[in-house]
């Protein structure tokens, strides 16, 4: 019987060189260079060389690299072209698969050139007692406290909600709109647009972090934030460091100046002119509305479209927005190419000045678009403010609508359409012809969903033939609007703070002045964003028939999640008492009641052990 081998004790063996150290070597330079320079391709380069690391056998080529993980196209064209230049400054016959013995491999821990002090170490009780005090050392190492970088998002939204709790009276709390509005002067970069082309964080993106890290707390729908106890007490020192800041300058910061005549082409649209280029309105945080109402209207044109560059805050003067149709970039591709190709079509010939892009609810919508002119010294063009105007349309063919109605997307679509922020909702259903005869509902059952979508829910209807019918409406409502809306100032409203109209004003037809922002009324209206337990038991209740989004919404009034409701039930007396809960609840304009019929549905839905009979 053969003896087996002793057990082997001690320190792991050492891990054998990468075999590839000239690749290594140079994945490692693309990585440094591309950290020094903040590029996110150092990443890439990271995760190359960890895949490099763990391949046993040597590469005569890049080309052999592309088995490896996280080997590309791009990455392996960089390494041929510096294997072709290495060849050609050592000759043909240079060894690729060793480098000389002063220099290891860059990005591996050469455990054999350790290997001497590490015995050093060991052998006898000195090298004990370095270990013991280096176990110690680890032991108390602190986790290093969080502190955002000053001029970042994180910096400027701890601070704006500091210096609001210190007001008098504050109520505690902010919601996201007025905060990115406050903040954004103690910002470097924008709060709502993206600073650069594919990427997709703003300074927003920092208040993430600063929730899990106890330092900020989002409550409410719509969202209020406020400061944790550990987040006002580092409020509290950045602001005292801000403080010690302008005195030590002698004065506000950014003052300083280049010499006459210099222009960087390389500054970034949010770099040192971004507090120039913010609005007059948003600057003016200590003074009352009435002052911040004569700035606006004092305010130039010219001045307006040079410097307004807060996408949230301010207003918008006359001549100096244009109203653009955006048009949904489904209802460009996909489906029926050319029907929908031939919309496009239709809309260039009738001189429409129109953008396709993802909309979240809706097929058409207008905005109107800040105009904006070319900031010396930069190459892309400052993003102008969007302000969605009143009006949206949501297109239906007679087909597209039968089969929104079999599997339930017509009343999502119409419950989403009146709660997107919105006043005047539109239908614009295209008529099929003989196809209508053909389809898996009768047509008057059809008929009659057009006639409840604009008696009962309240929408305006409009009915065309084809898609050039189409494309006149729309062209007839661009042309429309533009009239409208040619001499009035606009004004940035949120969802959360109702700026609205007086219902006076909605009586008589006149436009409202004051207009969500785009990329609100976009994030808003996010079909699968994260929902709260309201938003997903108002889903749930819909899904009763006979309970539309009105009798939804009153429910949701009094019974704002499943568990208040279930509690509800609790402590009625009888099971009589259970199935007439909800009759007496009153909804939509007319205040009727929910109905006794509805209100035992509902109660034998939520209420029944078993499944229902």
């Amino acid at each position: 019987m053969p003896t087996s081998e002793p057990v082997r004790l001690g320190r792991k063996r050492a891990l054998p060189a990468c075999p590839n150290p000239l690749f290594l070597r140079w994945l490692t330079e693309l990585r440094d260079e591309a950290k020094e320079k903040g590029l996110k391709t150092q990443y890439t380069y990271q995760k190359a060389i960890n895949s490099l690391n763990k391949y046993p056998l040597p590469l005569r080529n890049a080309k052999e690299a592309k088995i490896l993980q996280n080997f590309g196209d791009g990455i392996c064209k960089i390494l041929d072209e510096k294997l072709q230049r290495h060849y050609r400054e050592n000759g043909a016959d240079a060894q690729i698969h060793s480098v000389p013995e002063a220099a290891p491999p860059a990005g591996r821990t050469d455990n054999n050139s350790m290997a001497p002090s590490r015995k050093k170490n060991t052998a006898g009780d000195g090298g004990k007692a370095r270990e013991t005090s280096e176990g110690k050392k680890k032991k108390k190492k602190k986790k290093r406290e969080y502190v955002p970088q000053r001029r970042s998002g994180g910096y400027a939204v701890l601070l704006t909600l500091y210096r609001q709790s210190q007001i008098p009276g504050s109520k505690g709390f902010m919601f996201k709109l007025e905060l990115q509005t406050e903040a954004q002067p103690l910002c470097d970069k924008s709060f709502a647009v993206q600073p650069d082309l594919g990427s997709k964080y703003t300074a927003w993106s920092s208040v993430s972090t600063l929730i899990q890290k106890n330092l900020l707390i989002k409550t409410h729908t719509p969202a209020r934030y406020s400061l944790t106890e550990e987040g006002l007490a580092l409020a509290e020192r950045l602001a005292a460091a801000e403080q010690e800041t302008k005195v030590c300058s002698g004065g506000d910061e950014g003052e300083e100046e280049e010499g006459p005549g210099v222009v960087d082409l390389t500054a970034s649209d949010e770099g040192e002119e971004e507090e120039e280029r913010i609005h007059p309105t948003v600057r003016a945080v200590g003074q009352t509305s009435s002052d911040v109402d004569a700035l606006c209207s004092s305010e130039k044109p010219q001045n307006s479209q040079a410097t307004s560059r807060n996408p949230s805050g301010g207003c918008l003067l006359p001549g100096t927005y244009e109203i653009i149709l955006c048009v949904d970039f489904i209802e460009t591709t996909g489906g029926s190419h050319h029907r929908k190709q031939e919309l496009v079509k239709e809309l260039q010939r009738n001189g429409v000045n129109f953008d396709v892009r993802k909309l979240n609810v809706g097929d058409f919508l207008w905005v109107a678009r800040e105009k904006v002119t070319p900031v010396p010294g930069q190459l892309r063009l400052p993003a102008g403010r969007e302000l969605v105007l009143d009006y949206i349309i949501e297109r239906k063919r007679m087909d597209d609508l039968c089969g929104s109605i079999i599997d339930g997307r017509f009343r999502e679509q119409k419950f989403r359409l009146k709660r997107c922020g919105l006043r005047r909702p539109i239908y614009l259903v295209e008529e099929c012809g003989t196809a209508a005869s053909h389809l898996s509902l009768p047509e008057a059952t059809l008929q009659q969903a057009i006639i409840n979508t604009q008696v009962i829910d309240g929408f305006f209807v409009k009915r065309v033939q084809d898609v050039r019918e189409s494309a006149a409406y729309l062209t007839v409502m661009t042309r429309f609007l533009n009239k409208l809306y040619q001499n009035r100032t606009l004004t940035c409203r949120s969802r959360e703070l109702e700026g609205d109209v007086s219902a006076d004003e909605e009586e008589r037809g006149i436009p409202s002045s004051s207009l969500i922002s785009f990329a609100e009324f976009n994030h808003g209206a996010l079909k699968n964003k994260c929902q709260t337990v309201r938003e997903v038991f108002a889903r749930q209740l819909m899904q009763i028939s006979g309970l539309s989004g009105d009798k939804a919404a009153a429910i949701l009034e009094h019974y704002s999640t499943p568990h208040s409701l279930m509690s509800a039930y609790d402590r009625c007396t009888s099971e009589a008492e259970k199935e007439k809960l909800l009759s007496t609840i009153r909804y939509g304009k007319l205040k009727r009641n929910v109905g006794p019929a509805l209100s035992r549905t509902v109660y034998q839905l939520y209420c029944t052990p078993g499944p229902l009979s």
